[in-house]
């Protein structure tokens, strides 16, 4: 018995060799068309790929049951925003340690730890903008102001670390950048009202 989110598939175990062989067919299918597996059960057991493609070896021979859960794509991209939303909250307590660490003359620890900010927030305004472009989520004033804020100062930090004024570089993160980090709680808040109301299901 093939089974997703709890429905019983037409499809039967027995004309398939292996487990990928059931993922392809419930594919091509359109079983899982905006929707991300979320969880697969093999006689009430989880499986998870240890290795790629692990599924190929996975023989039917003893299977009974393939359980297939799902999310849909906007419930998925909820909680990403709700992981972003602890992102933002990690930022900010990124950037009061550098600040700190620059202040007690820690340079080479301080710079480590910036740089690691730095690709953080990278990584975390690219995931902003692929949610934006899958959900064509709408300008907000606050999305575009906090936008341009942050833009500016990676500019402004940039130019102070060419110039290795430390003490510069702790003032602007922690009177310029945690405030202007802070202000993400409230984008990352409207995204996820966007996400929700998108209707993609």
């Amino acid at each position: 018995m093939i089974l997703i989110d709890g429905q019983k598939q037409d499809l039967d175990i027995s004309g398939f060799e292996n487990l990928d062989q059931i993922f392809i067919k419930v594919m091509e299918e359109g079983a899982l068309e905006d929707r991300v597996v979320t969880d697969v059960f093999i006689n009430d057991k989880p499986f998870s790929e240890i290795y790629p493609h692990q599924a190929e070896d996975i023989d039917l021979s003893d299977v009974q049951t393939v359980e297939i859960r799902t999310l849909g794509v906007s419930e998925v991209a909820v909680e990403i925003t709700r992981e972003l939303y602890k992102v933002v909250t990690l930022m900010g307590e990124g950037a009061t340690r550098v600040a700190e660490m620059f202040r007690q003359a820690d340079d080479a620890e301080a710079l480590e730890t910036y740089q690691d900010l730095i690709d953080v927030t990278r990584d975390f305004l690219g995931m902003i903008s692929i949610l934006r472009s899958e959900f064509a989520l709408k300008d907000h004033k606050e999305f575009l102001e906090a936008s341009e804020q942050l833009s500016t100062l990676f500019s402004e930090m940039t130019d102070v670390l060419a110039n290795e004024d430390w003490i510069l570089l702790a003032d602007l993160l922690e009177y310029e950048f945690l405030p202007a980090v802070n202000r993400w709680k409230k984008v990352v808040a409207l995204l996820r009202e966007d996400v929700r109301t998108s209707g993609k299901e």
